[in-house]
């Protein structure tokens, strides 16, 4: 497993909240950041898909550095 932080535009709304799970979600305006373990790429995809699902825009992905 590895760390990601993904770097979203905007704030999340509830619902999306709600689907990112245990992710930690942290305000930086105009941006929110969301980091969390991410399984393989398959999940990582998965994630960045469920992101935009949600009619979020993902700015940025990047593992963080253990």
């Amino acid at each position: 497993m590895t760390r990601y932080e993904f770097r979203v535009e905007g704030r999340l709304t509830q619902e999306a909240r709600t689907a990112i799970g245990a992710m930690r979600v942290t305000e930086v305006p105009p941006e929110t950041v969301l980091d969390g373990e991410v399984v393989d790429e398959s999940h990582l995809h998965g994630i960045i898909v469920q992101l935009q699902a949600l009619g979020v825009t993902v700015v940025s992905a990047h593992p963080i550095p253990q």
